[in-house]
């Protein structure tokens, strides 16, 4: 073990450390930029705005995703909102709240200077999109429109009804397109990473796999970045899209690229209820519909058929109110999915039983339609209440919608320091492929923060002052180390294509793998449980390559063999997860221990003691990673307990 890593933070006054680091940083004249290749994984808004950036630079960008269109990466799904310190509505925001609220949110488990950093960087996001014309909703007077997201009391959350991801991509789309139009970015799609390049201990290039007609290619730079998203879908349901995937980090992990806090995986509250057994996706509802709607459950369990419509209100549980009328129903996620769960658990649950239980809350709205009219209810969250209906048929007008928790966003990624860089010299890691900003659990509305604030402000600076000490430098095709990244890929592949005793198509062992991780690392954990699943995921792995089966051939268009790959890496990551949340033994934030809580039923921190990153090395044994520490120091706000009362 390492008791401490360097995460080459810079030191003095907080308002001043990024603005200083900055000068500090060497740069690269503009006129040997064009000399420099550099390759961006990933075109959602962390990849997109990066590639956009860096190509707008004068940088030599390749740009991959394994979409046929950057517009399809995930981020378009994210559709509340994106936080920033304008202070528009003057209800007492800043820069020093919006800093506060994170790392609170996160209970206190993300370093300073990366949170008050991002804060800082929020408000040139905005100024950001709205010159790419981006349409946030405005006030009647003309000035930018904000509503409130869970784990603040002021309102600091920029909108596009329901669609803002969407609008934020398209403008990082447009600005990457750009540069594909100038020369100075090359754009790959439907092409997936399948193994890291290293050199000398730098990272130099990437293999990939053609999706459409399977050819395998190399291609080298002077130096990598990530923006792959998250491991939600390691869970099998999740609300991630299906193309989610760890294989890229994953594969940077094997090469010795630490992970960071894998067992932070966030819960959020306001899923749509599975339906049954066969689903393979959950859906997402807003965190925004908490601003007008109630959540409640039938007080009485005799009551989970009646009418909702109609049940009086002597009969309802306004469980978020009651136990945090501070906060209320805009309570940070984790705490209001525990709260929801232990309702269910209770069998305050409603809707139709899966399993022989009630999986359900509601979210009632029928108030506020009482109170502004449903006109503006319908201006706000039109396009949410139809999606809804066309997935369960009901009207969240006239009808309370069901929700339940589910699988949202991974806290956790490979671990970076302050620049952003990886434990693998040249690669660096951005939006939630790094752990970097939020801790042990995310405030709604902060992901599309981040991804931004990495891919236009912070990359830029980090990747020029990485070059400006590298002169460039081409890798030859045939490398040895470049020929072995494109052997170990087709062993892999022919691995996959040739199981010995092919009984299963890949998603029999995902839906598996992800029922372990649910019940045993999901929600709530335990000793005992974890342990279960450490016991049961290495027989799982290994019937998994023994008995996968993968028709057709990697010559071709295969999507068998893509979600075999994927899978594959999903299987050694649940390992890790649950190695991560059996050491680290106390609550806090999405990693909610059940023998760790306060008498009030809260997760109970153990600061002495768990005060750090958990950094894990791969070691060769998947059940024995090598795990490093970086202690996290607070000198501007002091860890209390996470109260929302």
């Amino acid at each position: 073990m390492i008791s401490d890593l360097n995460a080459n933070e810079p030191t003095g006054p907080l308002e001043n450390r990024w603005t200083r680091h900055r000068f500090d940083m060497a740069l690269v004249n503009p006129a040997n930029r064009k000399k420099y290749r550099v390759i961006v994984v990933g075109t959602g808004l962390a990849g997109g705005s990066a590639a956009a950036t860096l190509g707008e630079m004068g940088y030599r960008v390749k740009s991959f995703c394994f979409q046929d269109s950057p517009r399809r990466a995930h981020s378009i799904a994210a559709q509340g909102g994106i936080n920033a310190a304008k202070n528009y509505q003057n209800d007492g925001d800043s820069i020093w709240r919006l800093f506060y609220d994170t790392i609170k949110g996160g209970d206190f488990r993300s370093r300073e200077s990366n949170v008050y950093r991002l804060a800082e960087i929020s408000v040139n996001i905005i100024d950001q999109a709205v010159a790419q014309g981006v349409p946030f909703a405005r006030e009647y007077s003309g000035l930018l429109a904000n509503r409130s997201f869970g784990g603040a009391q002021v309102s600091r959350t920029f909108y596009a009804r329901g669609q803002t991801g969407q609008q934020l991509l398209l403008g990082a789309y447009q600005a990457l397109n750009r540069q594909v139009a100038a020369g100075t970015v090359t754009l790959h799609p439907r092409t997936e990473m399948l193994e890291l390049i290293v050199i000398d201990g730098r990272a130099r290039g990437i293999v990939t796999r053609n999706l459409v007609d399977g050819s395998i290619e190399s291609h080298t730079a002077d130096c990598v970045v990530l923006c792959t998203g998250g491991y939600g879908n390691a869970y099998y349901l999740s609300t991630n899209a299906k193309g989610c995937n760890t294989s890229a980090a994953w594969r940077a992990h094997r090469h010795g690229a630490l992970f960071a806090n894998p067992c932070f995986t966030q819960i959020h509250p306001t899923c749509i209820p599975q339906s049954g057994t066969y689903q393979s996706k959950l859906t997402l509802m807003s965190e925004s519909l908490r601003n007008d709607g109630r959540v409640w459950a039938p007080l009485h369990t005799d009551d989970s058929e009646a009418d909702p419509a109609t049940l009086p209100h002597d009969r309802r549980d306004y469980f978020l109110e009651r136990r945090y009328p501070a906060f209320g129903n805009l309570v940070p996620r984790d705490i209001a999915s525990r709260a929801a769960k232990e309702v269910c658990d209770q069998g305050h649950g409603v809707g139709p039983e899966v399993n022989g239980r009630r999986l359900g809350v509601y979210l009632d709205f029928s108030e506020a339609i009482e109170q502004m009219g449903e006109a503006r209810i319908r201006e706000r969250y039109g396009n949410l209440f139809e999606m809804y209906e066309r997935i369960t048929g009901e009207s969240p007008y006239t009808t309370p919608m069901r929700i339940y928790p589910a699988i949202h966003y991974a806290m956790g990624g490979l671990w970076v320091d302050y620049n952003l860089m990886t434990s693998i010299d040249g690669l660096f890691a951005t939006g939630e492929c790094n752990f970097s900003d939020h801790g042990a659990n995310r405030l709604g509305a902060s992901a599309l923060m981040q991804g931004l604030a990495d891919g236009y402000f912070v990359v830029p600076y980090s990747v020029g002052n990485y070059l400006a000490r590298h002169e460039p430098n081409s890798v030859p095709g045939d490398h040895a180390a470049v020929n072995s990244a494109v052997t170990a890929v087709r062993d892999r592949i022919e691995r996959l294509l040739n199981a010995p005793d092919p009984q299963h198509p890949p998603e029999y062992f995902h839906r598996k793998l992800g029922q372990i991780l649910w019940d045993n690392c999901g929600m709530t954990r335990d000793p005992v449980a974890l342990r279960e699943a450490l016991a049961r995921i290495p027989p799982l792995r290994e019937q998994f390559w023994r008995e996968v089966k993968v028709t057709g051939s990697g010559e071709t268009f295969n999507q068998t063999l893509e979600r075999a790959g994927r899978i594959a890496d999903f299987m050694e990551l649940g390992e890790l997860m649950c190695i991560d949340a059996l050491d680290r033994n106390e609550s806090c934030g999405s990693h909610a221990r059940t023998d760790h809580v306060t008498d009030e039923g809260e997760a109970r921190r153990d600061d002495e003691n768990y005060s750090y990153v958990a950094a894990w090395e791969f070691s060769g044994d998947t059940s024995s990673p090598n795990l490093h520490r970086e202690q996290l120091r607070f000198e501007f706000v002091h860890p209390s307990v996470r109260s929302y009362k």
